[in-house]
């Protein structure tokens, strides 16, 4: 895995020309994801002063499908001349890997990582009717009665995971029930149709603001300015628990070293600004920013991270 990544910065690395006339024509943000959820949310927040600071245009194409892998998959199979990017999440970049038996790409080998742009917490979110008032009123309410609690994930995502190194941590049995989609899961969490679900910011939020359910926990490093009462699964008594959905910007390896740099350089100077930081809290999104050698490192320990967890939960989506 570390020569992968080795091998990886050194393609991104690699000497070559100056590309001093980049970019000449548009520029394309892959988004494995369908349109109107948080990860093309996030890139269109981008996408707009990237393409005044890069003086082109920059376009947000989706390609939804196989928890990221179609859109991954084009990008990696994309020229390397830094005019095809991919907004890649925890998925397809360090996910996948351990939860489907063959990718038709590798997320280590055939991406030059460009930077972490931003991060959102899941809020452990329940339906009101579920008789806890706080994280350790479930964890001793899960104990109660082993395999009676539910949750609903996509089977596989960052949030099933999440909850799954949860329960681990917790030492408590609460029954997964797979959905096709964040959305539907947060639309029978709200109707009583499951007890829980480790539900992304963007997404739950509102709901939780409206009573329509309530927050027990978040699972990043630090409390959610929305809900600066409700406490971190850490400060709850798991500690060193952390978990968010991710997002960040990779282009196919071999991306001339200098565009890479150039991109870096741009997407940092705009996360700086007022306007995009103020669309992304709005959002819901933690803004983050790296170097390309930071986020490589980043998507390594994620990608060891997660596969522990895939691996003894025995999640599988092929």
């Amino acid at each position: 895995m570390k020569a992968l990544l080795i091998g990886a910065l050194a393609l991104a690395a690699a000497p070559g020309s100056a590309h001093a006339d980049y970019p000449a024509k548009p520029v394309k943000i892959i988004v494995p994801l369908a349109a109107g959820g948080p990860t093309d949310i996030l890139t269109r927040i981008i996408a707009q002063p990237l393409a005044e600071r890069l003086g082109q245009p920059v376009l947000v194409d989706n390609r939804p499908g196989a928890g990221g892998n179609i859109g991954a998959e084009f990008v990696a199979k994309s020229a390397p001349d830094g005019y095809t990017l991919f907004m890649g999440t925890s998925g397809p970049l360090a996910i996948n890997v351990t939860l489907y038996g063959k990718l038709p790409f590798d997320p280590q080998r055939d991406f030059a990582p460009v930077i972490l742009v931003a991060s959102a917490p899941f809020v452990v979110a329940a339906n009101p009717t579920v008789p806890a008032r706080s994280l350790e009123e479930l964890v001793t309410l899960a104990k109660q009665r082993p395999g009676k609690l539910n949750y609903g994930s996509v089977t596989g995502s960052a949030s099933h995971l999440a909850t799954e190194l949860f329960k681990s941590m917790a030492g408590i049995d609460i029954q997964h029930v797979p959905y096709k989609g964040a959305a539907p899961a947060t639309n029978d969490l709200i109707a009583g149709q499951i007890d829980l679900s480790f539900a992304s910011t963007p997404g739950v939020l509102q709901h939780v603001t409206s009573g329509k359910l309530k927050a027990l926990g978040v699972t990043g490093r630090r409390r959610v300015a929305q809900l600066p009462d409700v406490p971190t699964l850490a400060e709850s008594g798991l500690k060193g628990y952390e978990a968010s959905v991710w997002y960040g910007v990779v282009a196919p390896a071999k991306t001339p070293r200098d565009i890479v740099l150039r991109l870096n350089a741009e997407i940092t100077k705009l996360m700086e600004e007022a306007a995009t930081r103020q669309r992304m809290a709005a959002g819901d999104f933690e803004a983050a920013g790296s170097t390309p050698e930071e986020f490589a490192r980043f998507i390594l320990a994620e990608t060891v991270k997660w596969g522990k967890v895939v691996k003894a939960s025995g999640a599988r989506a092929d």
